[in-house]
């Protein structure tokens, strides 16, 4: 869609990843990010209260990467343009996320690998790296996070 000239003709047509179905016309439902969000994309610890700022030490690389990463919106983008219709780069938004922050370590084996069977049982694909997906984020999440992804579960994997 960044280069035509006046006269072509632009055919505009739904995303064709079998997670994401057409609706109608197109619209297409993402609710399968919902499902991957729902497996594991939370903390059940007690929190309690809003800490004082200081109280859990986090460097500030590591809050600064969480909250980055956490602007993921889930639109779809990265599925919609990889060859795979792979959803790598959204698990590792939400995985990255939580792993960068010590709420989320307690949890850290379970999440990934349920968030990961999840996302396979739904029908989306494995990443083959060509960085589409990071190319059209309109969040800029890096494909660094899939990396981390794939750390998480190689070491959940190996501990269970």
């Amino acid at each position: 869609m960044r280069l035509f000239n006046d006269g072509d003709t632009i055919t505009v047509e739904p995303w064709r990843a079998r997670p994401f179905p057409v609706i109608k016309d197109l619209m297409v439902d993402r609710s399968a990010f919902d499902k991957i969000q729902q497996t594991g994309g939370f903390v059940s610890i007690n929190t309690g209260a809003a800490p004082d700022a200081n109280s859990i030490l986090v460097p500030k690389e590591n809050a600064d990467e969480a909250m980055d990463v956490a602007n993921c919106i889930g639109c779809g983008a990265c599925v919609a343009v990889c060859k795979n219709s792979s959803a790598m780069l959204f698990l590792s938004a939400k995985i990255s996320h939580l792993a960068l922050l010590p709420q989320g370590r307690i949890e850290a084996e379970q999440r990934v690998r349920e968030m990961v069977a999840k996302m396979d049982e739904l029908g989306f694909g494995n990443c083959t790296n060509t960085k589409a997906c990071e190319f059209e984020c309109p969040k800029n999440i890096p494909v660094a996070n899939i990396a981390r992804l794939n750390r998480e579960f190689l070491c959940a994997w190996v501990k269970r």
